[in-house]
């Protein structure tokens, strides 16, 4: 604001208020970005303890995994396709999250990287066990089928072999006759 001199007046400056209000957005803008900044130093902290986990996992689960932040806003670390870790509102708490087809659950809540860490590894250990479970399960049905197919094979090739003898049986069994047949007609003919 100016005063005029003499007339005690005040004059307002529309550029001031202008410079005013963006050096008041500025310092706000200052303020969200550090709130994201921290959330991602947050979840590198994260990222740390589970680096050994990482390093320990099979080589045929590393492609179901991610275990990285990806870029978005908020940040997240990813587990695998569907589940995540993010900081809460409070930007203090970390929150594993999972989408499901009914909704987002709630896996975990702690304000503590190390704690985040054990859950998110009993997380992938579920999905390793769950893994193998379904591709052990997998292999039995496979096996079932295999074995339903080879007693098909052979209950086919038996009932071949067997009709195929049946058949070879009857043949004998007809020309006997037949000649049996002819041997009776020429005997009663003869005599």
């Amino acid at each position: 604001m100016n005063t005029v001199p003499g007339a005690g007046a005040t004059v307002r400056s529309l550029q001031d208020r202008i410079r005013d209000a963006r050096i008041r957005e500025s310092d706000r803008m200052d303020g969200i970005v550090d709130l994201r900044e921290t959330e991602r130093t947050r979840l590198e902290l994260l990222v740390e303890e589970m680096a050994g986990v990482i390093e320990e996992l099979p080589e045929r689960d590393r492609d179901r995994f991610l275990l990285a932040i990806l870029p978005g806003d908020p940040p997240r670390y990813w587990v695998d396709a569907t589940s995540f870790v993010m900081m809460a509102r409070d930007k203090r708490t970390y929150r594993f999250l999972q989408d499901t087809l009914n909704g987002r659950i709630v896996l975990g809540e702690t304000g503590d990287a190390a704690s985040m860490a054990d859950k998110v590894t009993s997380h992938i250990a579920d999905r390793v066990v769950e893994r193998e479970r379904a591709l052990a399960a997998d292999a039995a049905e496979t096996a079932r089928q295999n074995r339903i197919a080879d007693s098909r094979k052979v209950d086919t090739h038996a009932r071949k072999s067997l009709s195929g003898f049946w058949v070879m049986m009857a043949f004998i069994f007809g020309v006997l006759c037949g000649a049996l047949a002819l041997l009776a007609y020429a005997w009663f003919r003869v005599s």
